[in-house]
Protein backbone atom coordinates (compact mmCIF):
# COMPACT_ATOMS: atom_id res chain seq x y z
CA UNK A 1 0.00 0.00 0.00
CA UNK A 2 1.07 3.60 -1.06
CA UNK A 3 1.23 6.18 1.53
CA UNK A 4 2.05 9.65 0.01
CA UNK A 5 2.61 12.80 2.02
CA UNK A 6 1.22 15.00 -1.00
CA UNK A 7 -2.32 14.97 -2.04
CA UNK A 8 -2.18 17.44 -4.95
CA UNK A 9 -3.06 14.65 -7.07
CA UNK A 10 -6.14 13.65 -5.33
CA UNK A 11 -7.20 17.69 -4.52
CA UNK A 12 -7.23 18.63 -8.07
CA UNK A 13 -8.04 15.63 -9.63
CA UNK A 14 -10.97 17.23 -11.57
CA UNK A 15 -9.45 20.56 -12.32
CA UNK A 16 -12.38 21.91 -14.72
CA UNK A 17 -13.94 24.06 -12.50
CA UNK A 18 -11.20 26.37 -11.68
CA UNK A 19 -9.94 25.75 -15.78
CA UNK A 20 -13.27 27.67 -16.38
CA UNK A 21 -12.89 30.61 -14.33
CA UNK A 22 -9.12 31.13 -15.55
CA UNK A 23 -11.15 30.78 -19.26
CA UNK A 24 -13.32 33.94 -17.63
CA UNK A 25 -10.53 36.07 -16.59
CA UNK A 26 -8.31 35.80 -19.52
CA UNK A 27 -11.32 37.10 -21.11
CA UNK A 28 -11.86 40.16 -18.55
CA UNK A 29 -8.04 40.82 -18.56
CA UNK A 30 -8.29 41.52 -14.84
CA UNK A 31 -5.03 39.81 -14.16
CA UNK A 32 -3.52 41.99 -11.06
CA UNK A 33 -4.94 43.05 -7.73
CA UNK A 34 -8.79 42.33 -9.78
CA UNK A 35 -12.28 41.15 -8.40
CA UNK A 36 -10.91 37.30 -7.77
CA UNK A 37 -7.97 38.79 -5.14
CA UNK A 38 -10.69 40.79 -3.54
CA UNK A 39 -12.78 37.79 -2.92
CA UNK A 40 -10.34 35.59 -1.88
CA UNK A 41 -9.09 38.35 0.54
CA UNK A 42 -12.53 38.59 2.41
CA UNK A 43 -12.73 34.90 2.65
CA UNK A 44 -9.59 34.74 4.09
CA UNK A 45 -9.97 37.55 6.62
CA UNK A 46 -13.34 35.81 7.80
CA UNK A 47 -12.05 32.21 8.28
CA UNK A 48 -8.88 34.47 10.24
CA UNK A 49 -11.72 36.13 12.75
CA UNK A 50 -9.70 39.14 11.40
CA UNK A 51 -10.65 42.37 9.98
CA UNK A 52 -7.94 42.49 6.98
CA UNK A 53 -6.40 39.97 4.81
CA UNK A 54 -3.58 41.56 2.01
CA UNK A 55 -2.64 38.86 -0.64
CA UNK A 56 1.23 39.02 -1.54
CA UNK A 57 3.67 36.85 -3.48
CA UNK A 58 4.65 34.30 -0.90
CA UNK A 59 4.65 33.06 2.56
CA UNK A 60 7.87 34.62 2.89
CA UNK A 61 6.97 37.86 1.44
CA UNK A 62 4.22 38.05 3.88
CA UNK A 63 6.64 37.84 6.60
CA UNK A 64 9.23 40.45 5.67
CA UNK A 65 6.32 42.84 4.40
CA UNK A 66 4.81 42.40 8.08
CA UNK A 67 8.54 43.05 9.45
CA UNK A 68 8.78 46.46 6.94
CA UNK A 69 5.15 47.75 7.48
CA UNK A 70 6.12 47.57 11.27
CA UNK A 71 9.05 49.69 10.69
CA UNK A 72 11.96 47.08 11.53
CA UNK A 73 15.13 46.60 10.18
CA UNK A 74 18.71 46.94 10.28
CA UNK A 75 19.96 47.29 13.98
CA UNK A 76 16.36 46.03 15.45
CA UNK A 77 16.49 42.58 16.38
CA UNK A 78 13.45 39.97 16.63
CA UNK A 79 12.82 36.82 18.94
CA UNK A 80 12.10 34.07 17.26
CA UNK A 81 12.52 29.66 17.76
CA UNK A 82 15.70 28.14 15.89
CA UNK A 83 12.69 25.36 15.09
CA UNK A 84 11.02 26.46 11.91
CA UNK A 85 11.35 26.53 8.22
CA UNK A 86 14.27 28.59 6.70
CA UNK A 87 11.71 31.63 5.44
CA UNK A 88 11.37 32.59 9.04
CA UNK A 89 14.71 33.73 10.06
CA UNK A 90 15.77 34.82 6.09
CA UNK A 91 12.75 37.19 6.43
CA UNK A 92 14.34 38.80 9.84
CA UNK A 93 17.69 39.47 7.84
CA UNK A 94 16.71 40.45 4.33
CA UNK A 95 15.02 43.60 5.88
CA UNK A 96 18.09 44.13 8.09
CA UNK A 97 17.43 42.97 11.43
CA UNK A 98 19.01 39.79 13.88
CA UNK A 99 17.22 37.06 14.64
CA UNK A 100 17.33 36.04 18.79
CA UNK A 101 16.61 32.45 19.18
CA UNK A 102 15.14 31.17 21.96
CA UNK A 103 14.67 27.68 22.86
CA UNK A 104 11.59 25.56 22.38
CA UNK A 105 8.93 24.33 24.44
CA UNK A 106 7.64 20.33 24.44
CA UNK A 107 5.28 21.84 21.88
CA UNK A 108 7.66 22.49 19.48
CA UNK A 109 6.92 26.03 19.61
CA UNK A 110 8.90 29.49 21.21
CA UNK A 111 9.55 28.71 25.09
CA UNK A 112 7.03 31.70 26.01
CA UNK A 113 8.81 31.41 29.67
CA UNK A 114 12.10 31.81 28.22
CA UNK A 115 11.49 34.87 25.98
CA UNK A 116 11.53 37.85 28.83
CA UNK A 117 15.72 37.33 29.70
CA UNK A 118 16.22 37.70 26.05
CA UNK A 119 14.54 41.01 25.82
CA UNK A 120 16.95 44.28 25.29
CA UNK A 121 16.69 47.58 24.20
CA UNK A 122 17.74 46.27 20.50
CA UNK A 123 14.53 43.88 20.58
CA UNK A 124 11.43 45.42 18.78
CA UNK A 125 9.71 42.60 17.76
CA UNK A 126 8.52 38.56 18.61
CA UNK A 127 8.04 36.62 15.69
CA UNK A 128 6.61 33.12 17.15
CA UNK A 129 5.70 30.29 14.48
CA UNK A 130 3.11 27.83 15.25
CA UNK A 131 5.44 24.79 13.96
CA UNK A 132 3.26 21.83 12.69
CA UNK A 133 -0.05 23.62 12.79
CA UNK A 134 0.57 23.97 17.05
CA UNK A 135 -0.40 27.59 18.04
CA UNK A 136 2.29 28.87 19.93
CA UNK A 137 1.86 30.25 23.93
CA UNK A 138 0.03 33.53 22.57
CA UNK A 139 -1.19 34.47 25.54
CA UNK A 140 1.76 34.77 27.40
CA UNK A 141 3.49 35.74 24.61
CA UNK A 142 0.75 39.12 24.17
CA UNK A 143 1.60 39.74 28.05
CA UNK A 144 5.49 39.52 27.86
CA UNK A 145 4.69 42.10 24.38
CA UNK A 146 2.35 44.88 25.86
CA UNK A 147 5.14 45.04 28.84
CA UNK A 148 8.19 45.84 26.93
CA UNK A 149 6.40 47.49 23.86
CA UNK A 150 6.88 45.00 21.10
CA UNK A 151 5.49 44.10 18.09
CA UNK A 152 4.26 40.64 17.22
CA UNK A 153 4.26 38.95 13.61
CA UNK A 154 2.53 35.94 13.99
CA UNK A 155 4.57 33.39 11.38
CA UNK A 156 1.24 31.14 10.99
CA UNK A 157 2.08 29.52 7.78
CA UNK A 158 2.00 25.74 9.03
CA UNK A 159 -1.48 27.14 11.30
CA UNK A 160 -4.45 28.21 9.44
CA UNK A 161 -7.39 27.66 11.14
CA UNK A 162 -5.60 26.82 14.30
CA UNK A 163 -6.85 28.16 17.41
CA UNK A 164 -6.61 28.90 21.18
CA UNK A 165 -9.41 29.12 23.43
CA UNK A 166 -11.60 29.43 20.22
CA UNK A 167 -9.27 32.64 18.74
CA UNK A 168 -8.11 31.69 15.57
CA UNK A 169 -4.04 31.71 14.98
CA UNK A 170 -3.20 35.04 12.49
CA UNK A 171 -5.32 36.94 14.94
CA UNK A 172 -3.57 37.77 17.79
CA UNK A 173 -0.40 39.89 16.77
CA UNK A 174 -0.04 42.98 14.94
CA UNK A 175 0.01 40.57 11.92
CA UNK A 176 -0.35 37.29 10.88
CA UNK A 177 1.34 35.73 8.35
CA UNK A 178 0.55 32.76 5.80
CA UNK A 179 1.93 30.49 2.85
CA UNK A 180 -0.21 29.12 0.30
CA UNK A 181 2.21 27.13 -0.85
CA UNK A 182 0.87 24.15 -2.94
CA UNK A 183 0.96 21.57 0.30
CA UNK A 184 -0.69 24.32 2.92
CA UNK A 185 -4.39 23.38 3.39
CA UNK A 186 -6.21 26.48 1.47
CA UNK A 187 -3.09 25.88 -1.63
CA UNK A 188 -2.66 27.57 -4.94
CA UNK A 189 -1.14 26.64 -8.22
CA UNK A 190 2.39 28.12 -7.51
CA UNK A 191 3.70 30.78 -4.92
CA UNK A 192 1.48 32.48 -2.52
CA UNK A 193 1.07 34.58 0.71
CA UNK A 194 -1.50 36.30 3.02
CA UNK A 195 -1.18 38.94 5.76
CA UNK A 196 -3.97 39.49 8.37
CA UNK A 197 -4.33 42.43 10.59
CA UNK A 198 -6.53 44.56 12.74
CA UNK A 199 -5.17 47.50 11.95
CA UNK A 200 -6.41 49.45 9.20
CA UNK A 201 -3.20 51.43 9.16
CA UNK A 202 -0.92 47.78 9.29
CA UNK A 203 -3.25 47.24 5.98
CA UNK A 204 -2.98 50.46 4.23
CA UNK A 205 0.50 50.20 4.54
CA UNK A 206 0.73 46.65 3.46
CA UNK A 207 -1.11 47.19 0.15
CA UNK A 208 1.64 50.18 -0.69
CA UNK A 209 4.25 47.68 0.22
CA UNK A 210 2.99 45.36 -2.30
CA UNK A 211 2.31 47.21 -4.96
CA UNK A 212 5.54 49.65 -5.64
CA UNK A 213 4.13 51.81 -2.95
CA UNK A 214 1.90 53.48 -5.56
CA UNK A 215 -1.12 55.56 -4.16
CA UNK A 216 -2.80 55.34 -7.51
CA UNK A 217 -1.24 54.81 -11.11
CA UNK A 218 0.59 58.15 -10.98
CA UNK A 219 1.88 58.86 -7.40
CA UNK A 220 4.45 56.89 -5.68
CA UNK A 221 4.37 57.58 -1.75
CA UNK A 222 7.69 55.02 -0.66
CA UNK A 223 9.55 52.92 -3.07
CA UNK A 224 8.88 49.49 -2.23
CA UNK A 225 8.38 46.04 -3.84
CA UNK A 226 6.05 44.40 -6.40
CA UNK A 227 4.48 41.32 -4.13
CA UNK A 228 1.46 40.95 -5.44
CA UNK A 229 -1.07 38.01 -5.33
CA UNK A 230 -2.09 37.28 -8.98
CA UNK A 231 -5.36 36.84 -9.72
CA UNK A 232 -5.09 33.58 -11.46
CA UNK A 233 -3.68 32.50 -7.93
CA UNK A 234 -6.85 34.19 -5.96
CA UNK A 235 -9.26 31.94 -8.17
CA UNK A 236 -7.59 28.96 -7.21
CA UNK A 237 -7.41 30.17 -3.53
CA UNK A 238 -11.18 30.52 -3.83
CA UNK A 239 -12.51 27.21 -5.18
CA UNK A 240 -9.96 25.51 -2.41
CA UNK A 241 -11.08 27.71 0.68
CA UNK A 242 -14.67 26.89 0.21
CA UNK A 243 -13.45 23.05 1.34
CA UNK A 244 -11.15 24.21 4.38
CA UNK A 245 -13.30 23.43 7.35
CA UNK A 246 -13.46 19.95 5.65
CA UNK A 247 -9.92 19.90 5.14
CA UNK A 248 -8.52 21.06 8.80
CA UNK A 249 -11.24 18.42 10.42
CA UNK A 250 -10.36 15.84 8.10
CA UNK A 251 -6.80 15.92 9.17
CA UNK A 252 -7.54 16.24 12.80
CA UNK A 253 -9.81 13.21 13.10
CA UNK A 254 -6.46 11.25 11.49
CA UNK A 255 -4.03 13.03 13.64
CA UNK A 256 -6.67 11.79 16.60
CA UNK A 257 -6.74 8.13 15.47
CA UNK A 258 -2.75 8.01 15.32
CA UNK A 259 -2.55 10.11 18.72
CA UNK A 260 -5.01 6.85 20.28
CA UNK A 261 -3.03 4.40 18.25
CA UNK A 262 0.39 5.48 19.48
CA UNK A 263 0.34 6.42 22.78
CA UNK A 264 0.28 2.09 22.95
CA UNK A 265 3.84 1.94 21.72
CA UNK A 266 6.46 2.51 24.44
CA UNK A 267 9.10 4.03 22.07
CA UNK A 268 6.91 6.76 20.77
CA UNK A 269 5.99 10.13 22.61
CA UNK A 270 2.71 12.05 21.68
CA UNK A 271 2.56 15.80 22.29
CA UNK A 272 0.29 16.49 25.06
CA UNK A 273 -3.04 17.25 24.07
CA UNK A 274 -4.55 20.95 25.79
CA UNK A 275 -8.59 20.83 25.29
CA UNK A 276 -8.38 24.33 24.97
CA UNK A 277 -6.13 24.07 22.07
CA UNK A 278 -6.72 23.64 18.07
CA UNK A 279 -4.20 21.85 16.30
CA UNK A 280 -4.24 21.69 12.34
CA UNK A 281 -1.84 19.54 12.00
CA UNK A 282 -0.07 20.62 9.15
CA UNK A 283 2.30 17.96 9.94
CA UNK A 284 2.12 15.44 12.07
CA UNK A 285 5.00 14.98 14.56
CA UNK A 286 5.84 12.73 17.03
CA UNK A 287 9.00 11.75 18.75
CA UNK A 288 10.88 8.41 18.57
CA UNK A 289 13.53 6.51 19.34
CA UNK A 290 15.69 5.16 16.52
CA UNK A 291 13.94 7.85 14.39
CA UNK A 292 16.42 7.18 10.86
CA UNK A 293 16.01 3.55 11.13
CA UNK A 294 11.93 4.21 11.65
CA UNK A 295 12.32 6.34 8.69
CA UNK A 296 14.03 3.83 6.50
CA UNK A 297 11.68 1.18 7.46
CA UNK A 298 8.39 2.90 6.49
CA UNK A 299 10.05 3.99 3.23
CA UNK A 300 10.88 0.66 2.70
CA UNK A 301 6.96 0.07 3.08
CA UNK A 302 5.59 2.71 0.66
CA UNK A 303 4.94 5.02 3.62
CA UNK A 304 6.18 8.33 2.51
CA UNK A 305 7.52 9.81 6.27
CA UNK A 306 9.54 12.71 6.54
CA UNK A 307 11.80 14.84 8.79
CA UNK A 308 11.03 18.60 9.28
CA UNK A 309 14.08 19.38 10.02
CA UNK A 310 17.14 16.97 10.64
CA UNK A 311 19.22 20.54 11.51
CA UNK A 312 18.29 23.24 13.79
CA UNK A 313 17.99 26.68 12.19
CA UNK A 314 20.85 28.02 14.67
CA UNK A 315 23.64 24.96 13.07
CA UNK A 316 22.49 25.91 10.05
CA UNK A 317 25.67 27.12 7.88
CA UNK A 318 23.57 30.41 6.71
CA UNK A 319 23.41 31.19 10.66
CA UNK A 320 27.35 31.06 10.92
CA UNK A 321 27.15 34.68 11.65
CA UNK A 322 25.08 34.51 14.67
CA UNK A 323 28.16 32.53 16.55
CA UNK A 324 25.83 30.10 17.44
CA UNK A 325 27.01 26.23 18.92
CA UNK A 326 25.60 23.30 19.14
CA UNK A 327 24.33 22.58 23.37
CA UNK A 328 22.99 26.51 22.74
CA UNK A 329 19.27 25.26 22.14
CA UNK A 330 19.33 22.06 23.63
CA UNK A 331 15.64 21.12 23.42
CA UNK A 332 15.66 22.62 19.43
CA UNK A 333 18.48 20.06 18.76
CA UNK A 334 16.86 16.80 20.82
CA UNK A 335 13.87 17.55 18.50
CA UNK A 336 15.58 17.82 15.43
CA UNK A 337 17.07 14.33 15.98
CA UNK A 338 14.18 12.35 17.45
CA UNK A 339 10.80 13.77 15.78
CA UNK A 340 9.44 12.23 12.55
CA UNK A 341 6.53 13.47 10.72
CA UNK A 342 3.57 10.94 9.15
CA UNK A 343 1.27 11.49 6.35
CA UNK A 344 -1.92 13.25 8.31
CA UNK A 345 -3.71 15.12 4.99
CA UNK A 346 -7.09 14.93 4.17
CA UNK A 347 -7.15 12.30 1.45
CA UNK A 348 -5.64 9.91 3.78
CA UNK A 349 -8.19 6.79 3.55
CA UNK A 350 -8.78 4.94 7.00
CA UNK A 351 -7.09 1.59 5.27
CA UNK A 352 -4.29 3.66 4.81
CA UNK A 353 -3.79 5.39 7.88
CA UNK A 354 -4.08 1.65 9.54
CA UNK A 355 -1.35 0.74 7.56
CA UNK A 356 0.37 3.54 9.19
CA UNK A 357 -0.12 2.37 12.25
CA UNK A 358 0.45 -1.18 11.99
CA UNK A 359 4.00 -0.51 10.14
CA UNK A 360 5.08 1.66 13.16
CA UNK A 361 3.76 -1.20 15.68
CA UNK A 362 5.45 -3.89 13.50
CA UNK A 363 8.69 -1.89 13.93
CA UNK A 364 8.80 -1.27 17.13
CA UNK A 365 7.36 -5.08 18.05
CA UNK A 366 4.38 -3.99 19.53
Amino acid sequence: MKVSYSYLSEQFGNPEPIINDIRKLISSGDFTLGKALEQFEEKFSEICHTKYAVGVGSGTDALRLSLIALGIGPGDEVITTPLTFYATIGAIVTVGATPVFVDVAEDYNIDAGLVEKYITSKIKAILPVHWHGHPADMHKLLSIAKKHNLFIVEDACMAMGAEISGKRTGSFGDTGCFSLHPLKPVNVWGDGGVITTNSLEIRDKLLLLRNHGLKNRDECELFSFNSRLDSLQAIVGNHLIRDFEWIINSKIQNAAFYDQEFRKIPEVIVPRRDSNIKSVYHNYVIMVKRRDELLSFLKKNDIDAKVHYPIPLHLQKASSFLNHKEGDFPNAEHQCKKAISLPVHQHLSREQREYVVAKVKEFYHV
